[in-house]
């Protein structure tokens, strides 16, 4: 159960560390009380931006697309989801930008509707940036978008003509480097985009959520019962995972820096490269990775195919990514090695000596501890050869 207030804007948080937290939404309603508030208000939150103060995003994920009817019922099968048909665009003075794209088919599954039956369809094209000024606006990647749209799906010809567009879609997601962000005050939690848990590659929303929900979930609650609200004992919900981190490692590597020049082939010869190599390696590799999920064993396994693959290639990589973020990416997959070992050797022994702890702030810490050993080394995700029948 539970109260939805619907057009009630927030004033103000007020924050009791002894007594609670009171959510002001103004004279024409009493303050709403809480022993823990949750900022679940996306990557605008003026929670995140009042705690990061006003700091500008390290990468930007911008996406164009629509929905619409009128392509070709019977190629409308299946979708893409992370397509490349062009090179590196040079944009002038915004810098170069690599084009991706997505696609997936509408209306299909419903009321027995098979696939090859609807001519509806959502594409998207985006692309992966930094926040510098030059950058071009979502306006002109939507005109890039509408001009590139034909080459992408062949069977339309003039999208103006040629489509019944039901929705257009834009938007932007930053992304920080210091994430999950970590609480600043007690009894306040940001969760979801709010904390920056997403991916650097990844649009963020509800999907970059899932597999941390029944996570959060277990963790929130063991907080409120356990009273575990100081901002210390919540910032093991948002601990950090060197397998999010490492992925800057590969937006990096897709994006182009400000001034930055390259071969325009760049991109698209990293991702023919690892792609194949990922796929031969199987379900295990591919499949984890396109659900934005690091392992160290994926991951291992797929630089050194690619390098094997392709041994000239790496110090065009080094030299496009730079020695800095090299330096820490390795950092980060160190630390995923680690993570991976005391989840399967380290965990298993202390579990019962965990759960048996009389004080109760310090389980919940060995808890999140424990957690973060799991979801930092990817060991949550259950490959498909571990999956039951």
């Amino acid at each position: 159960g539970g109260v939805i207030t619907e057009m009630t804007p927030i004033k103000c948080i007020s924050v009791s560390s002894s007594l609670g937290a009171a959510v002001d939404v103004g004279e024409a309603a009493d303050p709403i009380t809480a022993r823990l508030v949750l900022d679940c208000m996306g990557n605008a939150s003026p929670i995140s931006r009042q705690q990061r103060h006003g700091k500008k995003p390290d990468g930007v994920c911008c996406v164009v697309g629509s929905c619409a009817g009128g392509f070709e019922s019977e190629t409308n099968i299946k979708g893409d989801i992370i397509y490349t048909n062009s090179e590196i665009q040079d944009k002038g003075k915004a810098g170069m930008l690599q084009y991706f794209w997505e696609a997936f088919p509408v209306n299909i599954g419903r009321n027995g509707n098979e696939p090859g039956t609807s001519d509806v369809k959502t594409t998207y094209m985006f692309t992966y940036l930094d926040a510098d000024k030059t950058r071009p606006d979502l306006l002109t990647l939507m005109e890039d978008y509408w001009d590139l749209l034909p080459k992408y799906q062949p069977s339309i010809k003039d999208p103006e003509k040629d489509l019944d567009v039901k929705r257009v879609l834009f938007a932007y997601f930053p992304t920080f480097k210091d994430s999950p962000l970590q609480p600043g005050w007690d009894r306040v939690l940001s969760v979801g985009d709010a904390s920056g848990i997403q991916s650097p590659l990844s649009f963020g929303g509800f999907g970059a959520m899932t597999r941390h929900l029944g996570r959060i979930t277990g963790a929130v609650s063991e907080a409120i019962k356990d009273d575990c609200l100081t901002k210390d004992d919540l910032a093991g919900i948002n601990p950090y995972t060197p397998n999010l981190s490492a992925g800057w490692m590969f937006q990096k590597a897709m994006s182009v820096r400000p001034g930055q020049k390259v071969d325009t082939k760049f991109v698209n010869r990293l991702l023919a490269t690892n792609f194949q190599v990922m796929d031969n390696m199987g379900i295990d590799t591919i499949k984890p990775f396109l659900q934005d999920v690091v392992r160290i064993d994926g991951l291992i396994g797929s630089l050194a195919g690619s390098f094997k693959a392709d041994p000239l290639f790496m110090p065009q990589i080094v030299a496009h990514v730079g020695i800095p973020t090299l330096t820490e990416w390795v950092g980060h997959v160190w630390n995923m090695g680690k993570y991976s070992v005391c989840d399967a050797v380290v965990s298993p022994v202390i579990t019962p000596f965990v759960d048996r702890m009389e004080d109760k702030k310090e389980r919940f810490q060995m808890r999140r501890l424990m957690e973060a050993w799991k979801f930092g080394s990817g060991s949550d995700y259950i490959l498909p050869r571990d999956k039951k029948d």
